[in-house]
């Protein structure tokens, strides 16, 4: 055996694994600018750091556990308001639901086996997707977190018929639903799971009476009862918003239409199967997660070959593999694709392709071949770890690693610096005034928070005049010949191929250059 059977082993081996993921996903965890999607979410959190209250909004932002999830890092970082807090404050939140992922095999291991329990873990450990969105302060980690709870509770309930595990299974699935409404795509994907998984052992009633003999509607009962007050609970603000309790009920029409009218995000139905199979932008690197992939292809097969294998272990192995299959098949027929969406069934697949990595281990009829084979997939890992360093830490925020999407560009950081600069010399310090005169003004604010007299307005006013002006080029001309004092103009990328114009008031620059010239 490739990997260990006895418990302590097992359990030092995930220890080990889970220390190295964490730290992938902590280091240097405040390198990358903030994305547009991240400031927001800071700008939420903050409200309800700053108010203590919530309100739920069905047409945007999805749910706010991640923003509850962030508080214990604010109060013990000492922030008080929005301004006190740092990138770390906000992104260790996913960091860490992301290694709880790959605690969660381990709940898996008596079905999948240990073995395969650890190498998912491994795989899960440097995967540059997984890696990348866990330093990522959005929901899609929790959310792929508390879907993979709802999987490991409903598994062990399905062997102990304890209700505890049925309640856990609720409140993850009440967490599923207070994180994203994508929730209800990822339930039908495990409803036609277990339906598969009916319909092929159909012809052995017997076995499926079996099957379905021990199953009772009182514990799933309190199951959908704890999802609901969980759901409800969070939604509401703790109850301080009722009325957020009844938009979620209909908020999934909502982001129906949602995916509907915004095309800006459609993409093609082999969108996600294609970055993960093999990317390359330009002259910038080639990625792939063929190795997933191709070991998940593997492991589906394994799962469905032995059809009298009818044990609770190759019914949850069946399982994964059509949860995974048709989760990957109901994202890719929806048009509106973002990159981090896929992780989901990409954790699907992480699980497949540690049934699939023992199984190619053990077809091998000699110990020699084994022993190449085991040598062959570790490289192989490595290399996924290669990919995973240069996707967090080489190329975070540059537009040829596909897993960055929309992303800020570094140089908006000059911009921000400049603000400082020209506040180091300002009467005002951070309190002068900074107009912002574009709709397309994010992450600005996370960036400004510091500053306490920063206004945001769609479009140019009648009177724009401030100690700094920052517009879009668009808006550059109509800004400019409204413009009473004189002013120093700068160019800076907000993303790839969006550019916003900063005006700095003369004398305000005057003075920093003359502070510049006489040295330190």
């Amino acid at each position: 055996m490739f990997f260990p059977r006895n418990s302590v082993l097992f359990a030092c081996a995930l220890v080990l694994i889970t220390a190295a993921a964490l730290a992938f996903r902590l280091y240097r965890l405040d390198q990358r600018p903030m994305h547009t999607d991240e400031a927001v979410h800071t700008a939420k959190a903050g409200e309800l750091l700053e108010t203590g209250r919530y309100i739920y909004d069905p047409h945007e932002y999805h749910g706010p556990t991640i923003y509850y999830a962030a508080l214990p890092f604010l109060w013990a970082g000492g922030a008080r308001t929005l301004a006190d807090a740092n990138e770390w404050m906000f992104r260790i939140v996913p960091a860490i639901f992301g290694v709880g992922l790959i605690l969660l095999f381990a709940g898996l291991s008596g079905g999948i086996g240990r073995s395969e329990a650890l190498a998912a873990a491994a795989l899960a450990a440097v995967s540059p997707a997984m890696v990348f969105y866990s330093r990522y302060y959005i929901q899609e980690i929790p959310f792929v977190f508390f879907g993979a709870g709802l999987i490991v509770s409903g598994w062990r309930y399905a062997l102990s018929r304890r209700l505890a595990w049925a309640l856990c299974a609720g409140v993850c699935a009440g967490l599923m639903a207070a994180t994203k409404e994508t929730c209800i795509l990822a339930w039908a994907a495990m409803g036609g799971g277990l339906a598969a998984v009916a319909l092929f052992e159909r012809p052995k009633a017997a076995l499926a009476r079996e099957w379905l003999a021990g199953l009772s509607w009182r514990p799933i009962a309190w199951a959908a009862l704890a999802a609901f007050i969980v759901a409800e609970t969070i939604i509401s603000g703790f109850w301080t918003n009722p009325r957020g309790a009844l938009d979620l009920l209909v908020t999934h029409f909502h982001y129906l239409n949602r995916t509907a009218e915004i095309r800006i995000h459609d993409q093609p139905w082999h969108y996600y199967l294609k970055m993960l199979a093999y990317t390359k932008y330009g002259p910038g690197p080639w990625w792939s997660e063929g190795l997933i992939l191709g070991l998940a292809a593997a492991g589906g097969v394994m799962a469905w070959r032995r059809p009298r294998d009818s044990s609770p272990e190759a019914r949850l192995r069946r399982f994964l593999t059509a949860y995974t299959v048709l989760l990957a098949a109901v994202y890719s027929a929806i048009p509106y694709k973002t990159p981090w969406c896929m992780l989901g069934f990409l954790h699907g697949m992480i699980a497949l392709a540690g049934i699939g990595t023992l199984g190619l281990v053990r077809a091998m009829p000699h110990v020699a071949l084994k022993i190449a084979v085991a040598v062959a997939l570790a490289l192989s890992l490595c290399q996924l770890g290669a990919q995973m360093h240069r996707a967090c830490f080489t190329y975070d925020a540059d537009p040829r690693n596909p897993y960055v999407y929309g992303h800020t560009s570094r140089n908006l950081l000059r911009l921000v610096e400049r603000c400082e600069d020209i506040a180091r010399v300002a009467p005002e310090g951070r309190h002068l005034l900074i107009k912002v005169l574009t709709l397309d003004s994010w992450p600005l604010p996370w960036y400004l928070r510091a500053f306490d007299r920063v206004g945001y307005w769609p479009g140019p006013v009648d009177d724009p005049d401030a100690a700094i002006v920052i517009t879009s080029v668009e808006n550059q001309e109509m800004v400019e010949n409204r413009l009473k004092d004189q002013y120093l103009p700068e160019l800076y990328g907000l993303r790839p191929e969006v550019l916003i114009v900063a005006y700095i008031r003369q004398d305000l620059w005057n003075a920093f250059m003359k502070e510049k010239m006489s040295g330190p």
